[in-house]
């Protein structure tokens, strides 16, 4: 299998990626194919496809912020059973973040990442795939170490349309395993930046993050 990087929306396996993002995630997760020109050529978002036999069977897209020393993982799709493909991308990842973090003089202090929670809300859909069913995935990334913010939240649609999406956690996987917080500054700095792509936001995703801002720290929780 190979971990292939793209860079372009003219590359011939983004055409494949953008229809098995289509298959997988609900309307409101995937940008429109042409809205992927600019993100594919940003250095700093790296979007990786597994191949095999010339077609994409996953694919995993990901973010290193040099100034936090964090990582955020936007997606991780795979699209077909019985290949290895999850722990193929999981591993690849992880190597390139860690050679990423090491170029920048550091060790890796741990990477954020939406999961759903099928619990509070059991109607997401993800294509036929079963690796991909919400309570699969939770259940994967938690034996992963993944760990909940102890908050409720809320992220923009990336419709861009102004409407709020519920139903996740924000998670963060610590590099040390007695990591049991992390500092507001760090989740609110993080999201201002991340969401910083997206102008209509809804109002209660501002109510958010002042909320956020009214403490010193953010408890991490078993998933």
């Amino acid at each position: 299998m190979e971990y292939h990087r793209v860079c372009s929306i003219k590359d011939p396996y983004f055409k494949q990626l953008h229809q098995l993002m289509q298959e997988i995630f609900p309307d409101e997760e995937v940008l429109e194919f042409d809205l992927w020109k600019e993100p594919l050529e940003d250095p700093d978002i790296r979007v990786f496809v597994a191949v095999h036999q010339n077609k994409v069977v996953g694919a995993t897209e990901y973010r290193y912020y040099r100034d936090f020393n964090i990582a955020m993982t936007d997606f991780t799709i795979i699209g077909q059973a019985g290949l290895g493909i999850g722990p193929f991308l999981s591993s690849r990842r992880l190597d390139d973040l860690h050679s990423l973090a090491k170029q920048n003089g550091k060790n890796l202090f741990g990477m954020f990442a939406e999961i759903y929670d099928p619990y509070k809300v059991d109607n997401h859909k993800f294509g036929s795939v079963k690796p991909m069913d919400p309570y699969v995935r939770r259940e994967v990334l938690s034996h992963l170490g993944y760990k909940r913010l102890d908050f409720d939240y809320i992220h923009p649609s990336w419709q861009n349309n102004g409407e709020e999406v519920t139903g996740l956690d924000l998670c963060f996987l610590p590099s040390e395993e007695n990591t049991h917080e992390l500092e507001t500054g760090l989740i609110t700095k993080f999201l201002k930046r991340y969401y910083s792509v997206l102008p209509n936001k809804p109002k209660s995703w501002y109510e958010m993050v002042e909320n956020l801002e009214t403490n010193k720290t953010v408890s991490l929780l078993a998933i």
